[in-house]
C-alpha cells in the first residue's frame, strides 16, 4: 500500500509533502520522492498523522476491562479504532486480586486477536492509592503497594503503567522496584509537594489524570501538581473533555509541560459512545447525564470522551497543533514503553496512521498496516 501526496507529520513532527510505503504491518519508506505501486491511496489535500495512543481507558462502546472477557475488549477495540485510536492500555480499577487476575487473563487472551485498536499493555490504576483521594475507586479494596501482587499480575499480562499514591506506606520502596518493570505514576494522591518530589526521586516518573484526585496547587502548600510542573522530566496525563478540566487550566498545563511531557488520555468508561443512562465502573453504579458520568454522591466518575474528540477540543482551546499531536501519539507511546514500535511515522515502525481531511475529520485509519476505515 502506498499513501501518496499527503501532508505528513514526520518523525520530527514537522509537516512535509511526503509519500509513505507500507508492507505488511510496517512502514517501509517515507520519502519526498514519488512512489509507484498497484495499490495506491491518493491523499491529496489530506494530513497524515500517527495513530493515537490511549494509555488510560477503562471502557468504551459498551465494553469495559472489568467485564474480564474478550468480547468487551473487542467492543473497546472497535470503538477506539472508529475514533482514530490505533492502540491502547486498558485500565483496571481498585478491586481484589482475584478479579484483577481474571481481567488480566482476558487481556492476554485478546492480544493478537483485536479487530480494531490493539492492546499495548495494562494500566494498573489502583489499588495502591490514597483513601483521601480515591475518587470513583472503591474504598473497600484500597491497599498498600504490594510488589509481590504486582509481579503476579504482571506475569499474567504485561503492565505498562502502575498507579500509586507516593505518600502511602511502602510506596517509595515499591516504586524503586516497579520502575524497573514499567512506568510508575502518582495517582489518587494527597501527597504534599515534598512527598511528591520524593516520589519523583524514587522511581515515579508520571502523573495520572493531572489535577483530578490529586493535591492541588496552593501558594503555601504546592501539592503534587506543582511537583510535576517543577520537574524537568515528569510526564502527566490530561483529560481534555472540557468537563474534568477547564480549557484555561489545560492551556496552562500545556505551557508548563511543553511539547514533550503532556499526555492526552480519555479515562473513559463503557458509556463512551453510548446514550445517557446507568452504568457500572469498578463495581459502583455510575449515572451518565448529558455525557457526564458521576457516582450517586456527585463524584466525577471517568469520562465518556475519546482522544479524537479531545484532540479537536484542544485545538479549539488554542493549544498549538504540534503540542496536541505529540500528546496524543509520541508522548503516550514513550510512557507506555512502546515508542520503538509506534507513536510516529518512521521507517520500520508499525503503520498506525490516520488520514485527516482538510477539516481534520477522520477519512482513513490504518492499524498495523491494515486499513480499518
Amino acid at each position: 500500500m502506498l499513501l501518496t501526496n499527503g501532508t505528513v507529520y514526520d518523525w520530527q513532527f514537522q509537516p512535509k509533502k511526503l509519500h509513505i510505503a507500507v508492507q505488511g504491518k510496517r512502514i517501509t519508506q517515507v520519502t519526498a520522492h514519488p512512489l509507484h505501486g498497484e495499490e495506491t491511496l491518493d491523499c491529496t489535500g489530506c494530513t497524515i498523522v500517527p495513530g493515537f495512543v490511549d494509555i488510560h481507558i477503562h471502557g468504551g462502546g459498551g465494553g469495559d476491562l472489568a467485564d474480564a472477557d474478550t468480547d468487551s475488549l473487542q467492543k473497546m477495540s472497535i470503538y477506539l479504532a472508529q475514533h482514530g485510536v490505533t492502540s491502547f492500555c486498558p485500565a483496571s480499577m481498585t478491586l481484589p486480586e482475584e478479579e484483577l487476575s481474571a481481567q488480566f487473563r482476558a487481556v492476554e487472551k485478546c492480544k493478537g486477536q483485536e479487530q480494531g485498536a490493539y492492546i499495548q499493555g495494562i494500566n494498573m490504576e489502583g489499588p495502591y492509592i490514597s483513601m483521601a483521594k480515591k475518587g470513583a475507586q472503591c474504598g473497600e479494596y484500597v491497599r498498600t503497594a504490594d510488589f509481590a501482587e504486582f509481579s503476579r499480575l504482571n506475569a499474567i499480562s504485561r503492565i505498562a503503567l502502575v498507579d500509586v499514591a507516593p505518600e502511602t506506606h511502602g510506596a517509595l520502596e515499591f516504586a524503586q522496584k516497579a520502575s524497573k518493570v514499567c512506568t510508575v505514576s502518582m495517582a489518587h494522591t494527597a501527597a504534599t509537594f515534598a512527598q511528591a518530589q520524593a516520589g519523583l526521586q524514587n522511581g515515579f516518573s508520571h502523573a495520572t489524570h493531572l489535577f483530578n484526585a490529586m493535591s492541588p496547587i496552593q501558594n503555601r502548600e504546592p501539592g503534587a501538581v506543582t511537583a510535576v510542573f517543577d520537574s524537568d522530566t515528569a510526564t502527566a496525563e490530561l483529560i481534555c473533555d472540557g468537563f474534568h478540566n477547564h480549557p484555561a487550566v489545560l492551556r496552562m498545563a500545556f505551557r508548563q509541560l511543553g511539547e514533550d511531557r503532556a499526555v492526552v488520555v480519555s479515562d473513559s468508561m463503557r458509556a463512551a459512545g453510548c446514550a445517557d443512562g446507568e452504568f457500572e465502573l469498578g463495581g459502583q453504579k455510575v449515572y451518565v447525564r448529558d455525557g457526564k458520568a458521576r457516582l450517586a454522591d456527585g463524584t466525577i466518575a471517568a469520562s465518556t470522551s475519546n482522544l479524537y474528540e479531545e484532540f479537536r477540543n484542544l485545538l479549539s482551546y488554542g493549544v498549538p497543533f504540534p503540542s496536541v499531536l505529540k500528546a496524543c501519539t509520541k508522548n503516550p507511546a514513550i510512557v507506555a514503553g512502546v515508542y520503538d514500535k509506534t507513536g510516529s511515522i518512521e521507517t520500520g515502525k508499525y503503520a498506525d496512521l490516520l488520514v485527516l481531511d482538510g477539516d481534520l475529520q477522520i477519512r482513513h485509519v490504518f492499524i498495523r498496516g491494515r486499513q480499518f476505515l
